[in-house]
């Protein structure tokens, strides 16, 4: 038992609104840690559990800590013996705000506790006897709140009107990363799980319980396939930052890695399918990233503010990456604004129709997908930018030319890339591959060979024979580098000499050349084929190819990038740390090039990338949502599963590329589109063909209604309980602008007639 004498009297300054206290329990004599903010109120026992959580906005305050679940402060983690250790007690220093825990395993952690207005920010100071103590996990913090879960973030919200309450937790550097700890690759995979966000609404079948895991869908290469349950119970998941228990009450967790440790894994980022089988991999160290200094904010407020209230201060007191559009943070539902795609490969009145809509993005999805090659030095189309791919009837434009045009009216260029791809033919890739690429098993050349010999004999078989790639596993990408030739081969010997088979030499276009006993075989990391066959970088080498991004941006004037296959930041078995290095690398050179904002949007979204990615650019048309159905997916679940993703981690949800004006487009089709738009929270793609546009007679009219709703967005006209309303797909609206620019008037239609008139007002500050 340990006694704490320190006692801290409640904080009566009117300007800090926070306590912060440490009470003895007179009827058991157990010390106990109270903190305060304006919202919040937790209690700490002197075992280091949280014991209550506490919505004191409300009186009584309510509790969301469960009576049989309490929750570790701060865990460790033994991965040689899979054990992990929570705190057997705590004790708190009044002088420095220490709260030091103690462990089974005799060590001891001096976490510095700062409680702010608005959370509380908890910093691993040091730990001692920590030589097997490979990972530190934050919780998990368990609530009693079953409604929505934010697995990216890490956030349990209760929206109902009733509670209407959220408690979550932000990583406050990259080292701590969502999810918790012994996650192999250290990122979560991609699969359902079964909850019911409301099971009055949503009852689970018999067969079915809070919990259960289940494969996504189709074969695991498809990726319109992947999303194959309508069933609202049937959640889709993008991280483990946060999750339900089986009675499906939310927990988070958030851990932090000692990576200076060589480590093997084996992960699959997509489970239970034999084309995604899981593949071992040797995971690079990585000198000087360690959980010492893990840092993150604890915070609870009403769900409805919680956001721009609590969540923004958060990142803007810490300094986390803040991208702003006009002033105001891209995760600001008022800046929630759809782009323009291309199509048809004729540009002559894109700019036009962007203007009309007051979009802000060109993505020139026409053109095909860019590799990352750092032998251009970032100039795409050439160093005299010859190269001239946008079309017009007056000739042909570079990005760079275009570009010029676009930015000087507030309207960017925007183009579809590959991430980390290292294709074929690229500086990094051949005909001389860069050393820093990364591998999956590192072995030995046991004998001499030539150029031409097809006998390559190995030190050790072990894991040589799995097909390389973590989706699909991609035959034609199975290879290895000696030196600096690439070999293909397929299947290994099982009894010695251990030989590589199906041997194929200069692979790539690299060249053969002769190797030497004990030269290293590294048997490489790659992608997929579908068009993004490539090899993976090492950390190291993945920061300049964000760096290379940045230059691309500055010197082409490409300042909105889609980055497909932002899955491969995980090859490397790094992570969501992966994710957030790559991220914050692109960015820091972006600012030095003077780019005020880079839009960054792709077909995932991670704990890691949150924070940077302004959309989603995932699917289109049926897929996302249908309009004359007026359903999330008709043709698969993708639309649902994404809105649901979305809605739960305060991010844009997306109707990916879609509602394509042509002759039969009608202005009460794109009233509805922009109603659920507002009334979600979405955003999409327009996708823009100009000779179907053009045969498009209320095209004007089109552009006309969009430009108001948004318009009105921008200027958060559209209080909560009106976002409600429209959010429901069977109402059909109409939006019209008031006397001035600061006011619009909603309709609600029934039966052709305007009813229920709504006076909409722009917001202070907006």
């Amino acid at each position: 038992m340990i006694v704490i004498t320190s006692f801290i009297e409640r904080l009566k300054s009117c300007i800090v609104l926070l306590m912060l206290s440490i009470l003895l329990c007179n009827c058991s004599n157990e010390a106990q840690i109270d903190l305060s903010t304006s919202y919040f109120k937790i209690q700490i026992n002197n075992n280091g559990f949280i014991t209550s959580m506490k919505n004191t906005t409300i009186k009584p305050a309510q509790e969301f800590s469960p009576a049989d679940k309490h929750s570790p402060l701060m865990c460790l983690f033994d991965a040689e013996n899979n054990v992990i250790y929570e705190p057997t007690s705590a004790s708190f220093n009044n002088t420095d705000s220490i709260i030091t825990l103690s462990y089974e395993n005799q060590s001891v952690a001096n976490i510095l506790t700062e409680v702010k207005e608005k959370y509380f920010k908890f910093t691993l100071l040091s730990l001692s006897s920590r030589e097997k103590i490979d990972e530190i996990q934050w919780g998990s913090y368990q609530t009693n709140i079953t409604n929505l879960f934010g697995e990216v973030i890490g956030v349990a919200r209760d929206t109902s009107e009733a509670t209407s309450y959220a408690i979550g937790v932000l990583a406050l550097n990259d080292e701590t990363t969502g999810g918790w700890v012994n996650t192999p690759g250290d990122a979560a995979p991609f699969q359902y799980i079964i909850h019911s966000p409301d099971p009055d609404k949503f009852p689970l079948p018999p067969d079915l319980h809070e919990g259960q895991l289940f494969s996504i869908g189709g074969d695991g290469i498809s990726d319109v396939a992947f999303y194959s349950h309508y069933e609202d119970y049937f959640r889709i998941l993008y991280g483990n930052s946060a999750s339900i228990d089986s009675a499906g009450r939310v927990f988070i967790t958030y851990h932090s890695m000692d990576r200076r440790k060589e480590r093997d894994i084996l992960f699959s980022l997509i489970p239970f399918l034999e084309t995604n089988k899981p593949n071992h991999i040797e995971v690079q160290p990585l000198p000087g990233v360690d959980y010492i200094g893990s840092s993150i904010a604890l915070w609870g407020s009403p769900d409805s503010t919680a956001l721009l209230d609590v969540i923004e201060n958060i990142v803007l007191s810490e300094g986390l990456p803040h991208p702003t559009i006009n002033g105001k943070w891209i995760k600001d539902p008022a800046r929630y604004i759809p782009d323009v795609s291309t199509s048809g490969g004729l540009y002559d009145s894109t700019f036009s129709y962007t203007s009309q809509l007051g979009f802000k993005a060109i993505h020139a999805n026409d053109l095909p997908m860019y590799k990352p090659d750092r032998g251009n030095k970032g100039y795409i189309d050439g160093e005299e930018f010859e190269t001239k791919p946008f079309n017009f009837s007056s000739g042909k434009k570079s990005h760079k030319e275009f570009a010029e045009i676009l930015n000087t009216e507030g309207i960017m260029i925007g183009r579809h890339t590959m991430a980390t791809s290292l294709a074929q033919g690229t500086k990094d890739a051949s005909p001389i591959p860069n050393d820093s690429l990364c591998y999956q098993q590192k072995r030995l050349l046991m004998r001499d060979i030539s150029a031409t010999d097809s006998l390559i004999e190995v030190n050790d078989p072990k894991y040589l024979d799995e097909i390389a790639s973590w989706e699909g596993h991609c035959r034609n990408l199975n290879m290895i580098k000696i030196g600096k030739e690439i070999i293909h081969y397929l299947g290994v010997s099982d009894t010695p000499p251990y030989l590589l088979q199906n041997v194929k030499r200069a692979y790539w276009g690299t060249n053969a050349t002769s190797h030497v006993a004990n030269d290293t075989i590294y048997k490489l990391q790659v992608t997929i084929n579908y068009g993004y066959d490539g090899l993976i970088p090492n950390i190291y080498l993945q920061d300049k190819i964000a760096e290379y991004y940045a230059d691309v941006s500055h010197i082409n004037g490409i300042h909105f990038m889609d980055l497909d296959g932002q899955e491969f930041l995980f090859n490397q078995g790094q992570g969501y740390y992966s994710v957030k290095r790559f991220f914050r690398s692109m960015f820091d050179k972006a600012e030095k090039h003077g780019i005020p904002y880079m839009r960054v949007t792709g077909a995932t979204l991670s704990e890691g990338s949150w924070h940077y990615q302004s959309i989603w650019n995932v699917g289109g048309g049926k897929n996302m949502y249908d309009v004359k159905a007026r359903k999330w997916g008709t043709t698969t679940s993708e639309g649902k599963d994404l809105r649901d993703v979305a809605y739960s981690n305060y991010f844009p949800a997306t109707f990916g590329i879609n509602f394509g004006l042509n002759s039969k487009s009608t202005v009460a089709d794109y009233e509805h589109v922009q109603a659920i738009s507002v009334g979600v929270g979405a955003t999409y793609m327009l996708q823009i063909n100009q000779k179907d546009v053009e045969a498009c007679p209320q095209k004007y009219e089109i552009f006309k209604a969009i430009r108001t709703w948004e318009d009105a967005r921008a200027a958060n006209a559209f209080p909560r309980k009106i976002k409600n309303l429209l959010a429901n797909p069977l109402k059909n609206w109409t939006l019209e602008s008031g006397n001035s620019d600061n006011n619009w008037i909603l309709h609600e239609i029934i039966d052709s007639k305007m009813v229920n008139s709504y006076n909409l007002n722009r917001s202070d500050g907006y």
